[in-house]
């Protein structure tokens, strides 16, 4: 058998190194096949062999602190690579079924996967007939899904099954479920210490659809943005649509609110950068963006860090000023864009902090995303005869600059 695994080696090395430009197109695909069904079965011999390495507690007797560990060290994969094949080589032992089914590639080792998990959980809920005869389905009539697929199918196994156990065994799955969501929801904000903050945590169903329900509008297709980044931008914006509530809990007996901070020396020349209260730096660009319709308690600071002046919190385009913007632009005035005004901040047209007037007449409704491309400073906004905002491209979008208008009618 030793030597059986050296030529295996060998004929793989070959083939690993053999050039595959010259196969014709149907050739290239049968490889293609035929490399992942051989992938499939020397993984169930892998199995094997971990499954007798373990039984023969080798890695014990070789100082390791389980096999798990072993795996780790000897075929230099992670811990979590490491666990789920010693997992796998134990229900691969118990399931002869499932092992034919991943020895002969009738089934790939994450569908594998999917499907000890699933029996596994089943012997809790059915008698060992029906677990046979689930397993015995999802191999033979569902082994053309993907594992995202069949781990769904997987779920419904005993309603096809046995029917009659069904209900009950999913009511107390579910019920499972929720509780075991509930304990370990979670949320946190790490700083990465680079600008960047990352969100990680745990939702239970209602929850996530609560969430998706509220960021689904805001992440329709953009191709200047990938689709995560829409789903991070679309998070903030229904933030920023929170707070403009007055619904939220009093924080310190003040509404929520954001506050820049700004050396008064820098104020007074050009605008290089700003501190939020938490600390974390902001760019110039995101200071004047912000300062454009944001909860803002100006704070102005001297040279040595004494505060001069702090002004009463307020909102620069509220109450008439911004129900007549809202009247004028229909919501975001940028060419094309349809977001309503309740996504919208009001911008200056003539920046604030350079003494731009808050005025109807040096005011424009833009959304988030498009608030930020105007204040990259490629795009500009004028103000045309009749009163309305015209869009002025850079050049690599129209190289004669002519002015765009939103002229997006069913939002009107």
């Amino acid at each position: 058998m030793r030597e059986a695994f050296e030529q295996l080696k060998g004929i793989a090395g070959q083939c690993a190194g053999a050039p595959v430009w010259s196969l014709p197109d149907a050739d290239l695909v049968d490889a293609l096949h035929a490399v992942h069904n051989a992938e499939q079965m020397l993984t169930a011999i892998k199995l094997h062999l971990i499954r007798e390495i373990d039984g023969r507690n080798l890695p014990i007797t070789q100082q390791a602190t389980s096999t798990t560990v072993w795996l780790r060290e000897r075929l230099h994969v992670s811990i979590h690579t490491a666990r789920r094949m010693v997992d796998l080589a134990g229900d691969l032992d118990k399931r002869p079924v499932l092992d034919a089914a991943l020895s002969t590639a009738a089934v790939t080792v994450e569908q594998a996967h999917v499907i000890a998990k699933t029996v596994h959980d089943l012997a809790t809920e059915a008698t060992p007939d029906v677990v046979d005869l689930a397993e015995k389905t999802l191999i033979e009539d569902f082994a053309d899904w993907e594992p995202a697929i069949l781990r769904k199918a997987a779920q419904r196994i005993l309603a096809h099954v046995a029917p009659e156990v069904a209900e009950d065994a999913d009511r107390r799955a579910a019920e499972r479920d929720e509780k075991h969501a509930q304990q370990t929801r979670a949320f946190t904000l790490t700083n990465n210490g680079d600008g960047r903050f990352r969100l990680t945590g745990w939702l239970d169903a209602e929850a996530a659809a609560t969430i998706n329900a509220a960021l689904d509008p805001l992440c329709k297709p953009d191709p200047d943005r990938t689709p995560t980044q829409r789903r991070a931008d679309a998070l903030v914006e229904v933030c920023r649509l929170a707070l403009r509530t007055k619904e939220l809990p009093a924080n310190g007996g003040d509404r929520p609110q954001v506050v820049v901070t700004v050396p008064y020396d820098v104020l007074r020349q050009e605008l290089r950068h700003g501190h939020l209260d938490t600390g974390e730096r902001l760019s110039a660009e995101q200071v004047r963006r912000l300062a454009c319709d944001a909860h803002i308690i100006p704070m102005v600071l001297g040279g040595d860090g004494q505060i001069l002046d702090v002004g009463q919190s307020r909102r620069l385009f509220t109450g008439p000023l911004r129900r007549a913007l809202v009247a004028r632009d229909g919501g975001c005035a940028f060419p094309g864009c349809d977001r309503p005004p309740r996504w919208c901040d009001g911008h200056h047209i003539k920046a604030w902090s350079a003494g731009g007037d808050t005025a109807l007449h040096n005011g424009v409704l833009l959304c988030g995303h498009h608030h930020r491309i105007i204040h990259r400073g490629e795009w500009e906004v004028r103000m045309a005869d009749d009163g309305r905002p015209n869009f002025i491209p850079p050049p690599y979008v129209d190289s004669e600059r002519r002015p765009r208008r939103n002229v997006y009618d069913l939002r009107r």
